[in-house]
């Protein structure tokens, strides 16, 4: 998965043969969507970036019919509605006036994830949307019905319908640290250049942070993890906050001074994209686990493991240290499927998903939430592990009215 899934997602939705991809082909000006007259042409969900303007860019995830049978058609429809973990918005796309159960399913678990969504009535140039469908879903939905034709697309109409629906929250982030420091605070960044890193490069989370500390005219300082006790010595003006990554946690808080705010890359990451409320309440589970416990590790992207990696290496180690239990961890990249089901677990610990969009994150954890199983994610497994929890989560909790409750 790269980088480009942070941006927002558009998922078309519809039974076989209404245009879906003739739909994604007309809106992008080019055809990157196989047609076909034969229905089930489209089989996984396909992706594509484009510019919308306006808006910018975004993905679009042309979708297999929802109306699909047999073995194959099955898988086909299961792989559309976990499509539905991944979009910002939903346009539901019917024709020929027909709208019956399977558009009533799909709205149904629109709103299960609380995806907006518009209707289009497709192939409108044979046949045009009636007049009491369209009101009639207008009404019960409140949302907007518009015709549309392939032959002769208003791409205007529908990219004004997309900028209605589309969420704020899917292209505005919120910002990592930028209510956390004033004009011309100096943060200091601990960074370790090991195996996980990117030759020549650092990871992206570090790089979003440097982004937005010089976009809320702060002052950025890295260094390695072997240079934080020499150089906070004679740092001056001293940081206003100093943010590690959280395989150095431990280090960092012996050598940064107690009075200065100490916190992780990861963790501000899911105060700007997590269920960060779950993640403060659902990580003191950590000191209840028992022996046979199972406990899933959710990465939100696939890379190359290492020997020592943190997600699948170094957190199943350190929280097995710390509870001194025998814990069973299974591991699962992206949108991969759950080796059982999620009531099995008693804890769930998400990385910081800096490669996928907040909605996508929190769609990742719903059926935990939902199930009552407590979620956390690296950056707080690891402080909690090594007992420094409450330092690494302050700074945000006093952002927070009622911060107590958290605690």
């Amino acid at each position: 998965m790269k980088g480009k899934e942070s941006k927002p997602h558009i998922g078309i939705f519809g039974r076989r043969n209404n245009g879906k991809s003739s739909l994604i082909n007309a809106l992008a000006g080019q055809d990157i969507a196989i047609v076909s007259g034969i229905a089930g042409t489209t089989t996984d969900p396909v992706k594509k970036s484009m510019e919308i303007t306006g808006l910018g860019p975004v993905i679009l995830v042309d979708t297999a019919g929802i109306d699909d049978v047999g073995e194959l058609g099955s898988k086909r429809v299961e792989r559309t509605v976990e499509a539905l973990k991944t979009v910002d918005l939903a346009i539901l796309v019917i024709a020929q006036n027909q709208f019956d159960q399977p558009e009533l399913d799909l709205i149904g678990q629109f709103k299960e994830y609380v995806i907006p969504f518009f209707i289009i009535h497709n192939k409108s140039d044979i046949q045009h949307l009636e007049i009491n469908l369209s009101d009639r879903l207008s009404k019960k939905f409140l949302t907007d019905v518009l015709e549309f034709t392939c032959l002769n697309p208003d791409k205007d109409n529908l990219v004004a319908a997309i900028r209605k629906y589309m969420p704020q929250s899917a292209y505005k982030t919120k910002t990592l640290v930028g209510d956390l420091i004033k004009y011309g605070d100096v943060v200091l960044l601990i960074t370790p250049v090991d195996i996980e890193a990117p030759e020549g490069r650092l990871i992206l989370p570090q790089v979003q942070v440097i982004r937005d500390i010089l976009d809320h005219d702060g002052v950025a300082v890295v260094v390695k993890e072997r240079e934080v006790d020499a150089y906070i010595r004679k740092m001056s003006p001293p940081p206003s906050l100093v943010i590690t990554d959280s395989q150095v946690f431990l280090k960092a808080d012996a050598a940064i001074p107690k009075h200065i705010p100490l916190t992780s890359f990861s963790i501000v990451l899911a105060r700007q994209k997590g269920d960060f409320e779950s993640y403060i309440k659902g990580t003191p589970a950590i000191g209840k686990l028992k022996d046979g416990d199972r406990v899933l590790m959710l990465e939100s992207c696939t890379h190359h493991v290492t020997c020592d990696d943190i997600g699948r290496v170094k957190i199943p180690r350190w929280l097995s240290n710390y509870t001194g239990k025998q814990l069973k961890f299974d591991v699962v990249s992206g949108l991969d499927k759950l080796p059982v089901n999620i009531h099995e677990y008693a804890l769930v610990v998400q990385c910081g998903g800096c490669v996928i969009t907040g909605k996508q994150l929190i769609s990742r954890l719903k059926p935990a939430v939902d199930a009552g199983i407590p979620v956390t994610n690296y950056g707080m497994a690891i402080a909690y592990s090594h007992g420094i929890f409450e330092r690494a989560v302050a700074p945000f909790l006093k952002l927070f009215n009622g911060e107590d409750d958290y605690l």
